[in-house]
């Protein structure tokens, strides 16, 4: 069949938009039946895809959708990587449903996967149940061609499960969900003041003391409530192993983040040489049980360096660098670290004298160079928040940019590769809306629409500066979310806006047509309805999702706008 469309766009309600949608025959309609005698033929390469189909489109109608044996219908899988030069992308993909067959096409496995998300979500929200609900037998399908690849390469999703832990099946579940949404990294937030997540068997008092805390604060660092049964856990290195082989059978790349030199108080909690032992007694810490930014930092010297070394050596054989496209990178945090101590510390003062830096700022920036060369002599690529350009930062480094678009635009003016997440914009453990109902409300008012329109490259970077930034992230922090349901409050809907401004090629954010986004909306709630998602509804939160009494921390004001003329990024 012709790429050029044959005939008028049928009316498809997908999330995220597909590149183009044609319809395959004369007025459109049902293309196709998907029923018991429906087969899967899959040619070389694609077996992982249709055993996928099988575990899921399978399961929730009822059809066996048997390996192809006959010359009956059939779902077709290939893989034909000129797809990739054609649409632009080795992740492109392409469905075309007629009378005959349907026909899923991938410039890669990756592609492939993306095209079998799309077919899933064609064949309507009963699809995305994990068994049949109905005894129907007969699925009709839309006799659609769909052409579509990725604006961005990494479309990422971070999850901080050290503040709340989230055991590995909510984990394995919100894989699933980003895969639903074709989001392609997944940045795992193992470690910070109030607990540390992951287990290390050369360490382990990581996980006998600074896995929990003895109470948490209920609300905002400033609310008075507290909840004072123990909080805590951790994934074993099994547990992490399983993550990231079942994020790899989605195409997902799982990033761990491990903080250094600040977020760090649980760590010392377990192990108090690592702390500054000639500024504080470090042995009378304990896990921190309140938000906000400890004080209680790492020391500069070669124990702690050491001690981080074999975290890493650990953490390096657990995420081995060719699970997925980015799975090379490793997080070190480098955010609000705190020089407090340093500068009352004679050890930390005498580091800098050694080492013939300005001032705490570069012994900083030294100790995230550090790691940023042993990481690169093993083969991977250090990546870090937005400050570890203070001090200057190594040419393989990459920059997730939080402290809004600034840090990002250096950091690609510098030659370095950026993953846009500006805090103002896509941290979506801010309010959606102005109202006393939403729970516990944090940041700014960030709706719905505000995440549509949201664009992760500002016109401040020229074309060739642009190629730097990577893609874009959604950042999902846990302080005031005690349980799923929570996390899933604040996430959705606005997970699925911000995914379709990574994988779409949307216009500039003031031509957006968001009313056309809530229209495909109305079908997506079914089937994030159908996946169990605790989302916060259009029309505000349920009875059950508010927190009367919790406080937040609203903030007032202006977002800053990169495409308004002097904005201050």
């Amino acid at each position: 069949m012709s790429d050029k469309p044959l005939f008028p766009e049928p009316d498809v309600a997908l999330i995220p938009a597909p590149g183009r949608v044609s319809a395959s025959l004369p007025g459109g309609g049902t293309g196709y039946v998907v029923d018991a005698d429906t087969e899967i033929e899959a040619t070389e390469g694609t077996e992982r895809v249709a055993r996928w189909l099988r575990s899921t489109v399978g399961a929730a109608t009822g059809l066996p959708l048997h390996p192809h044996r006959t010359s009956g219908n059939r779902i077709l899988l290939r893989i034909i990587p000129s797809l990739a030069a054609g649409l632009g992308s080795p992740e492109a993909y392409r469905l075309c449903a007629d009378g005959y067959l349907i026909a899923i096409d991938g410039a890669s496995e990756a592609g492939l996967f993306w095209g079998a998300q799309t077919f899933r979500q064609l064949l309507g929200p009963e699809a995305f149940r994990r068994a049949p609900v109905t005894g129907r037998r007969e699925w009709e399908f839309p006799a659609v061609t769909v052409h579509d690849a990725p604006r961005f390469r990494w479309r990422g999703l971070m999850l901080d499960v050290a503040r709340h832990f989230m055991p590995k099946e909510g984990v394995l579940r919100y894989l699933d969900l980003m895969a639903a949404h074709k989001l392609n990294v997944f940045h795992f937030h193992l470690t910070d003041d109030q607990g540390w997540r992951i287990e290390i068997r050369r360490h382990p008092r990581l996980t006998e003391v600074a896995s929990w805390r003895a109470r948490t604060k209920f609300g905002h660092r400033a609310s008075p409530l507290w909840d004072q049964k123990p909080h805590g856990g951790y994934y074993t290195q099994d547990d992490i192993r399983e993550i990231v082989a079942y994020a790899a059978e989605r195409h997902i790349s799982v990033v761990p983040e491990i903080d250094v030199p600040g977020h760090s108080q649980a760590a010392v909690a377990a192990y108090p040489e690592l702390g500054n032992t000639d500024v504080i007694d470090t042995t009378a810490l304990t896990v921190w049980d309140t938000w906000g930014i400890s004080s209680n930092v790492l020391a500069p010297t070669d124990t702690t360096l050491r001690f981080y070394e074999e975290v890493f050596e650990e953490v390096l054989e657990l995420f081995p660098a060719d699970a997925a496209e980015f799975s090379a990178f490793v997080h070190v945090g480098g955010d609000e670290c705190r020089k407090d101590q340093w500068r009352e510390s004679v050890t930390a003062k005498t580091r800098i004298t050694e080492l013939g830096l300005a001032g705490e700022d570069e012994l900083q920036s030294w100790f995230i160079g550090h790691f940023d060369r042993w990481l690169a002599a093993r083969g991977r690529r250090l990546i870090g928040w937005d400050e570890i350009l203070e001090g200057g930062l190594a040419p393989g480094a990459a920059v997730s940019s939080w402290r809004g678009y600034g840090g990002g635009i250096a950091a690609a003016r510098a030659g370095h590769d950026v993953v846009m997440c500006p805090e103002q914009h896509v941290y979506l453990d801010h309010r959606q809306a102005p109202g006393e109902d939403e729970p516990v409300p944090i940041g700014f008012v960030r709706t719905l629409e505000d995440v549509y329109r949201f664009e992760p490259v500002p016109p401040q970077l020229t074309e060739e500066d642009a190629r730097h930034v990577l893609g874009t992230q959604a950042n999902v922090w846990t302080e005031a979310m005690e349980d799923a349901a929570r996390v899933d409050y604040q996430t959705f809907p606005r997970l699925a806006a911000f995914a379709e401004v990574a994988w779409s090629r949307l216009p500039a954010p003031p031509e957006r047509d968001f009313a056309d986004f809530e229209r495909r909306m109305a079908a997506h709630y079914r089937r994030l309805d159908a996946l169990g998602v605790a989302y916060r509804p259009p029309a505000g939160p349920r009875p059950w999702q508010r927190r009367p009494g919790v406080p937040g921390r609203p903030l007032e004001g202006p977002v800053p706008n990169p495409w308004t003329p002097g904005t201050d990024l």
